[in-house]
């Protein structure tokens, strides 16, 4: 079976279903207008090409954003086998990009030249400012590449990942991709014609799986994240002797919105994440009490709205991007990269927030991406659909994930260590569980073991009030809290109390609330200790620090 699947946001979360984007031609592919035109000149500079030449390329980071002055292009995508699929044509005052045009990343898409042609090219920096400086111009371009991406996403183009479609590992690349908006096709090899002509004298046996064709021609065979995303392109290379203002490790609601409010003052801003927008809360089903979104939205939609915002306002993100240290001298901050690169700041804020804890429970490593999820996205759903799982967890995350896959899951068996929900979850999701028929919740409930097979989990062991429960199930959804990401932060020796979590001047009554023991290093969001841990003040701390940001910097001018 071929899945293309939604990597990045569902279209519902960006209010763009799938069943109107053939309405939203007209958005899609505008024609600017001549007064358009010259205000994109002075960004702009003139390229021509021949008939037959390529524009941009598959695999390949493409100029920037093309204005089709005269001529003619068609733009299209190629399978493994050599044959082309039309997208669209553009003619006399299109314009030629998509999300990857905005970042720097390499196209997903051909852009041929069908006539000889007479562009307007705007470099990525420069598209940038054009947004900014031209706002109705460029929320019309803004638009117009979201809805592109979404529409390169339900063709399912990008990367083609070959392997088991209940594989560990698998689900694992696709929940990467699907959270760094790129798209990508996936086929079952046990079920699925395609695939046999695929793997035709590549396969030396099961640890090739799964398969990875990149769009640059490569083949990965049972690659990691980072070994994909390099691949495919998504790390970008920093100028070692550039000096950033601020440097921010972590890219969930904190990190963004630092990164956002600090590149909209001017600051030069590089953003770091060793996995994909939204942190924690982007593998929220559905956040409701966030403050303008009566109807609630995704932690998902909302991370990539956000990661849209501080690419429009010109920071440097670079995700997935993992920090190995971060080390201080002479006021100035240098943070190594696992890849090597080194990035120097005058500042750091750590917004690491917190990763996700695992049961004290024997062998329970055994299970891991075997059965046992942290997150529940449409993924998830897809695999427990009409079947019997279990989750454990009370708060407002677990909450989430149990309205959104009982849609899916034929019952759910929810544990909770204490006597109700009340503690520690929202009433209006309490309320809303307790409306499910399919929803079974066991208090005073401790995991006591799990068991499995082959291929993995099989059943878990409930202990409640001395006696043991056995259940079957092969999903255990995880929602048991999270302990602060501080292992690679350094910068000598920050200060963290009795829990782990980063100390900051709120403790002390400093003039920096937010700063750390380390001067000019500031902590935000869920690594802080004594933060709320919820979406709204993590963005209120990002929000915040970017000020004290400022006072730093005038008291330490050069």
């Amino acid at each position: 079976m071929i899945t293309p699947f939604i990597a990045g946001v569902a279209p519902s979360e960006l209010e763009v279903p799938f069943s109107s984007l053939e309405y939203r031609q007209h958005q899609m592919f505008p024609r600017l207008s001549n007064a358009e035109i010259e205000s994109i000149r002075r960004f702009a500079q003139p390229m021509s090409f021949r008939q037959g030449d390529y524009i941009f390329e598959t695999g390949k980071v493409a100029l920037g954003l093309f204005v089709l002055l005269s001529g003619r292009v068609r733009i299209e995508t190629r399978d493994r086998f050599g044959g082309a699929t039309l997208i669209t044509e553009h003619d006399d005052g299109h314009f030629m990009a998509e999300m990857a045009q905005l970042s720097g990343k390499p196209a997903l898409i051909f852009g041929i030249a069908l006539t000889d042609i007479e562009t307007l090219v705007i470099e990525p920096e420069k598209l940038r400012a054009l947004i900014v400086a031209d706002a109705q111009l460029g929320e019309h371009i803004m638009r117009a590449l979201i809805l592109r991406r979404l529409g390169l996403i339900e063709q399912g183009l990008g990367p083609i990942i070959v392997g088991n479609g209940d594989d560990s590992n698998l689900i694992r690349l696709q929940c990467f991709l699907r959270r760094n908006a790129h798209p990508a096709t996936v086929i079952d090899a046990r079920s699925d014609s395609e695939a046999v002509t695929l793997l035709e004298g590549i396969t030396t046996g099961p640890e090739d799986f799964p398969l990875v064709f990149c769009p640059n021609g490569y083949v990965l065979r049972a690659p990691d994240e980072a070994q994909l995303a390099s691949c495919l392109g998504l790390v970008p290379a920093f100028e070692e002797s550039h000096i950033y203002d601020v440097a921010i490790v972590g890219a969930g609601p904190a990190g963004l919105a630092a990164s956002v409010y600090a590149a909209t003052e001017g600051l030069s801003v590089a953003v770091f994440d060793q996995r994909a927008p939204g942190g924690q809360a982007g593998a929220s089903a559905r956040i409701e009490n966030y403050l303008g979104y009566p109807t609630g939205i995704s932690g998902q939609a909302l991370a990539a709205r956000a990661f849209q915002q501080a690419l429009k306002f010109g920071a440097h993100l670079a995700i997935p991007g993992k920090i190995q240290c971060v080390e201080r001298t002479n006021d100035i901050f240098t943070l190594t990269l696992t890849d090597g690169q080194r990035v120097s700041a005058r500042t750091v804020v750590a917004a690491s927030g917190a990763s996700y804890r695992r049961p004290d429970v024997a062998g329970f490593e055994r299970f891991e991406g075997r059965g046992t999820y942290y997150w529940a996205s449409a993924i998830e759903a897809r695999l427990v659909k009409g079947q019997d799982i279990v989750l454990i967890g009370g708060g407002n995350s677990a909450g989430q994930a149990i309205v959104f896959l009982a849609n899916f899951a034929k019952s759910i068996r929810v544990l909770i260590r204490g006597h109700d929900l009340s503690a520690s979850m929202s009433r209006y999701l309490i309320e809303r569980i307790g409306s499910l028929p399919n929803v079974t919740l066991c208090t005073r409930c401790v995991l006591s073991s799990l068991d499995g097979d082959a291929v993995g989990l099989t059943q878990v062991t409930v202990l409640k009030e001395s006696e043991e429960e056995t259940i079957a199930t092969r999903h255990l959804f995880l929602f048991i809290g999270a302990d602060p990401e501080t292992d690679r932060l350094g910068a000598g020796d920050v200060a963290l109390d009795d829990r782990g979590f980063v100390k900051t001047g709120y403790e002390r009554g400093e003039r920096f609330a937010l700063e750390t023991n380390v001067r000019g290093f500031f902590a935000i969001g869920d690594v802080r200790s004594e933060s709320a841990k919820r979406v709204a003040s993590a963005v209120g701390d990002g929000a915040a620090v970017v000020s004290q940001i400022h006072a730093y910097l005038s008291l330490n001018k050069d």
